[in-house]
């Protein structure tokens, strides 16, 4: 079912079109809806800058990296995440500047991979937004960024909307993967798009001769422009999935694998695996422009950026 929808989402084929008219009028109406709420909605403003990071899809499209490669230019930042695949409720802050309180199965792999990642930072994860923030301002945050915050649409942000590159299928949800009517990416305050203002630089380390691809992200097909040619299968998990050690080493066996291929989202649910791993490293370069003019709104609420504006990668 979620390989169908999947494609549905975002290659449908002939056969997908069936559904795609079945699911249409609830289409509308979950997208009106969703429109309505951000019509009428209240944005709360907080006394200090406040960067949302999002997207309209479902899934993946950046946001983790993106989120980690602007995070590291501010000093005494929080992250705040929903933390989606944790094993928690309510909120938990997982680090502070380097600090590591939580578990994975606490924080979520994409909190903890930007705890990992940004030891100058701190982040929190909560369904409640409001409350995280008013959190890190307690714990002396002085730069707030929403990971994943488009739909937070009480919150008064500057707004970052990562626009996907190709897609075929811009119905909202339940018969296409938007979250919103796709015109309400008019109310971003920068609409990127990637290859364009911003690029992925993927590398690979400790290859081995037979590897196995083995993830759990959504959208794994968009790894394979970066696979090496010494990978000789793939074995796709649910978006956020955890990992069991044991069957991982069954995996390897049935593919006579020498290692296995994962990301560095993989990574951090891995932690103390007795297991060979070649690790794909994710790297983003987001053009200079850019980040002056997320420097400016920055700038224009708190005079403290770091003396380097170049562009840095993570």
């Amino acid at each position: 079912m979620r390989d169908f929808f999947e494609r549905l989402f975002f290659t449908p084929e002939s056969h997908h079109y069936i559904a795609i008219i079945l699911l249409f009028p609830l289409s509308i109406l979950y997208g009106s809806l969703m429109f309505l709420r951000r019509l009428v909605a209240t944005k709360e403003k907080f006394p200090l800058p406040i960067i949302s990071v999002g997207n309209l899809i479902v899934g993946g499209s950046g946001k983790t990296p993106f989120v980690i490669a602007l995070a590291s230019r501010y000093r005494d930042t929080t992250i705040i995440s929903r933390g989606y695949g944790r094993q928690s409720v309510g909120l938990v802050t997982v680090s502070q500047r380097g600090e590591i309180f939580a578990t994975v199965e606490e924080s979520g792999d994409e909190a903890m991979l930007m705890a990992q990642s940004l030891p100058q930072c701190s982040v929190i994860v909560s369904e409640d937004r409001k409350k995280a923030i008013e959190q890190a301002i307690e714990q002396g945050a002085k730069c707030i960024i929403l990971d994943d915050g488009f739909s937070r649409v009480n919150i008064d942000a500057y707004t970052i909307l990562l626009e996907p590159e190709k897609i075929a299928n811009f119905l909202p949800f339940p018969a296409g993967p938007f979250r919103e009517f796709i015109f309400t990416n008019r109310y971003a305050d920068l609409q990127l798009k990637e290859n364009r203002d911003f690029e992925r630089k993927v590398s690979c380390i400790n290859l081995s001769g037979k590897m196995l691809l083995l993830t759990a992200i959504s959208h794994p097909e968009r790894l394979d422009p970066y696979l090496p040619a010494t990978v000789i299968g793939k074995e796709y998990f649910p978006d956020h999935a955890y990992f069991d050690e044991e069957s991982l080493k069954k995996l390897m066996i049935k593919y006579v694998a020498t290692s296995l291929l994962v990301t560095e989202k993989d990574l951090v649910k891995m932690q103390g695996f007795k297991l060979p791993l070649s690790i794909m490293k994710l790297e983003l370069e987001i053009n200079n422009v850019i980040l002056e003019e997320i420097d400016c709104y920055v700038g224009e609420r708190l005079e403290y950026l770091s003396p380097k504006k170049g562009n840095k990668k993570i």
